[in-house]
């Protein structure tokens, strides 16, 4: 029996970034879970607690700054690591690190290798070869 795949929550409200950024990390070996906004986003890690969140700062309803401190309020997602996704130029406020789980701060735009390397530090890696492996 192969080991459980680790979970991320991708929360963006730009398509393509969550394409991008889902396919680097499913081709890695990981589970991939998307949400197109804050509010989706708080459903979908209620719900199916992940080992990480990457979500971006900017988005329609609520940000991802407002997603982590509610991550942070709930029992089942109070130790969940995130991953912030900021424009350039864009810092996060000591004070707002603390109030949440964001373990990372990536600016954008960042490459698809990057991601992947960040997601390995947090939660460590996922190879695939094993679950391909023909025996």
């Amino acid at each position: 029996m192969s080991p459980q795949k680790p979970r991320i929550l991708v929360v963006d409200d730009e398509t393509h970034i969550l394409h991008v950024v889902s396919l680097k990390l499913q081709n890695a070996g990981y589970e991939i879970i998307t949400a197109e906004d804050g509010e989706q986003g708080l459903e979908m890690a209620l719900e199916h607690h992940p080992d990480l969140i990457i979500t971006d700062f900017q988005m329609p309803y609520m940000t991802g700054l407002e997603l982590c401190k509610k991550l942070k309020e709930h029992e089942s997602t109070r130790a969940t690591p995130a991953l912030m996704l900021t424009a350039r130029g864009f810092s996060l406020a000591p004070d707002h690190l603390n109030q949440t789980n964001i373990a990372g701060v990536l600016t954008k735009p960042f490459s698809p290798r990057e991601i992947l390397s960040r997601v390995v530090e947090l939660i460590g890696g996922h190879t695939v070869t094993e679950s391909k492996t023909g025996t």
